[in-house]
């Protein structure tokens, strides 16, 4: 999976990037945070940030002293590079082979690191459900096999649905699967019999 982006881009911090920003489209960042975050120099970055702002797959905003960026989500190849980093981060094997497999399952979310597009090696997941935890620890293991990759899991039920707002305010979340609602019954109304209006 790794080989799926370095097979097409030959930078590696071209694809820190490009993971950084399109896996969460609501990261920012700005020029020195991430030559921190990435060990490299910030000329190195510049470079990259300026590839990518001219094609218009990143946008800047200046902010102060500092130059603000992040995805631009409108670009055409905004959905299959987003597509991409999952496959690369192993999100969509996370999809596929737990949050699709649960039931009773209202609400996926990915919370800490991978939520801003960092790659640690820990994929933190919030679960809004009536899950079997036993069930789901099964395929956690499954799956971390797979994707070489630690999955942890908070769940909560649905009626804990104030404390949700809350929990994920304070820190970088992504829904990434959400069930969809049940559709209202359909009631039809019996027409009035021919004539009825005349006969009244």
């Amino acid at each position: 999976m790794e080989n799926l982006l370095s097979g097409l881009i030959s930078s590696k911090t071209r694809i820190k990037l490009l993971m950084r920003f399109f896996l969460n489209p609501g990261t920012h960042s700005y020029l020195r945070e991430l030559s921190k975050e990435f060990g490299v120099s910030t000329n190195a970055v510049r470079e990259e940030l300026n590839q990518l702002t001219k094609t218009q797959l990143l946008k800047s905003e200046k902010k102060g002293r500092n130059v603000i960026y992040g995805a631009n989500s409108e670009h055409t190849l905004f959905p299959e590079l987003r597509s991409m980093v999952q496959k690369v981060m192993g999100i969509d094997q996370v999809i596929d082979g737990i949050v699709n497999r649960l039931g009773n399952l209202e609400q996926a979310y990915l919370i800490g690191d991978y939520a801003e597009g960092k790659d640690t090696g820990i994929i933190d997941l919030l679960l809004v459900g009536r899950i079997n935890r036993y069930h789901l620890q099964d395929l956690s293991r499954k799956t971390e096999r797979y994707i070489k990759r630690r999955i942890r899991s908070l769940v909560m039920d649905p009626e804990e649905e104030e404390s949700l707002g809350g929990l994920l305010t304070n820190r970088p979340h992504v829904l990434i699967w959400q069930s969809e609602p049940a559709s209202p019954p359909n009631i039809m109304t019996a027409a009035p019999p021919p004539n009825a209006a005349a006969k009244r």
